[in-house]
C-alpha cells in the first residue's frame, strides 16, 4: 500500500509539474502580417476618444433620433452596412467597433476598470452618446451586443429612448460560469490562451456560415469584412481578455424592469441564439413587439436587409416616428 501510494503521489506530482510548467514550454508563433488598426481604415472611418479608449465609429445621417449599433461577437461595423442608409433616413446613425474587435483600440494594460469588461462596454455607450451630443438613442444590438445594449437600459435608463434586439444573447451564451474564470486567468492560461482564440483564423467562416440561413448567399466581399480585424495587432490577446472578462448576466431575472419600447427581431432559423428564445423575450419583455423574418438566420440585418428595415420602420411609426 505505501509503494501505491507513493506511486500516486509521484504521478498526482508529475501531473502538477505538467500543469504548471507546460504551458511555458509551448512555443506561441507570432502573428505574421498584422497593422495598426489605422492602417485598415475606410474613407468613412473616424477614430475618437471616448473613456480613454480609441474607438472606430462611422456615421450617417443627421439629426434625431440618434441609433448607437452594437455588433455581435466576431463582428464590426460591417455587420450593419446594408441598414445604415435606411436607417439614416430617420436620424443620426452610429455604429462602433466594440473592444476587442473591429478596429477599435485594444489595449493590454490599463489603470482602472477593465475596457473588456460589461460594466466598461456600458459606459463606452454613454460616452458614444455624450461624445455626439445625444441625450437619448434607440439601442440596436446584435447577439452579445444585444445583451450590452439591455445592460446599458438597465443601467441608464434616462439614456434610453427604446431597444431593438436582434437575435440577442439574452438565455444563451454570456461568458464562462464562475467557477470556471480563476482558472482562465492563471498565469498558464494566460499564455495558451491567445494562442487558443486563434483557432477563429480556421473555424470563424464555419462560425459566419452557421450564423446565415442560406450561406450560399454569403457575399465574397462579406467574408472578407469579416477576416479583415484578423489583420489587426494584438487581436489574439485582445479577444482572450475579453474572454477573461465575460461572465453570464443576470438579465433572464431582470427583464421586468425594461420598460421603454422594445422590437425583438429574429431570423426564423436562427441556429446560434434559437429562435425559440427571441419568441420568449418578447414575450417576457414588458412592452415589446416581435419581428420574426422569413429564411433568416443570426444575423438578419445582413441577410435579409430589406425585411429587416421594414420591421424597424414599422416599428417607429408606430412610435411616432418618420423618416425624413
Amino acid at each position: 500500500m505505501k509503494v501505491l501510494a507513493r506511486i500516486l503521489l509521484l504521478f498526482l506530482g508529475l501531473l502538477l509539474v505538467v500543469f504548471l510548467v507546460g504551458p511555458f514550454l509551448v512555443p506561441i508563433p507570432p502573428l505574421e502580417g498584422t497593422q495598426p488598426p489605422e492602417a485598415l481604415a475606410d474613407p468613412d472611418s473616424l477614430f475618437i476618444s471616448v473613456n480613454g479608449l480609441k474607438v472606430h465609429v462611422k456615421v450617417q445621417g443627421e439629426g434625431e433620433p440618434v441609433f448607437i449599433l452594437l455588433h455581435g461577437f466576431g463582428a464590426s461595423v460591417y455587420s450593419w452596412n446594408a441598414v445604415m442608409p435606411g436607417l439614416a433616413k430617420y436620424g443620426r446613425v452610429i455604429a462602433f467597433d466594440r473592444p476587442a474587435f473591429g478596429l477599435t483600440e485594444r489595449p493590454l494594460s490599463w489603470e482602472g476598470r477593465n475596457p473588456y469588461s460589461p460594466e466598461a462596454q456600458v459606459e463606452l455607450v454613454i460616452g458614444l452618446m455624450d461624445h455626439f451630443g445625444a441625450e437619448k438613442a434607440i439601442l440596436i444590438g446584435n447577439s452579445a451586443g444585444g445583451t450590452i445594449a439591455m445592460q446599458t437600459a438597465l443601467a441608464h435608463p434616462e439614456r434610453v429612448a427604446a431597444l431593438i434586439l436582434v437575435d440577442a444573447a439574452v438565455y444563451t451564451g454570456g461568458g464562462a460560469p464562475a467557477w470556471l474564470r480563476p482558472l482562465l486567468a492563471t498565469p498558464q492560461m494566460r499564455r495558451l490562451g491567445p494562442l487558443l482564440v486563434r483557432q477563429i483564423q480556421t473555424q470563424g467562416l464555419e462560425l459566419l456560415r452557421a450564423a446565415w440561413h442560406d450561406p450560399s448567399r454569403i457575399p465574397p466581399e462579406t467574408i472578407a469584412l469579416y477576416q479583415k480585424p484578423l489583420k489587426v495587432e494584438n487581436w489574439d490577446k485582445a479577444l482572450w481578455e475579453l474572454t477573461l472578462a465575460s461572465r453570464q448576466s443576470d438579465l433572464p431575472t431582470r427583464l421586468s424592469e425594461f420598460q421603454m419600447p422594445c422590437l425583438v427581431i429574429t431570423g426564423d432559423d436562427d441556429r446560434i441564439v434559437p429562435t425559440a428564445e427571441s419568441v420568449r423575450l418578447a414575450q417576457e419583455l414588458p412592452n415589446a413587439r416581435l419581428a420574426v423574418i422569413e429564411n433568416a438566420g443570426h444575423v438578419p440585418h445582413e441577410e435579409k436587409p430589406q425585411e429587416f428595415l421594414q420591421a424597424v420602420e414599422e416599428f417607429l411609426m408606430a412610435q411616432g416616428l418618420d423618416a425624413q
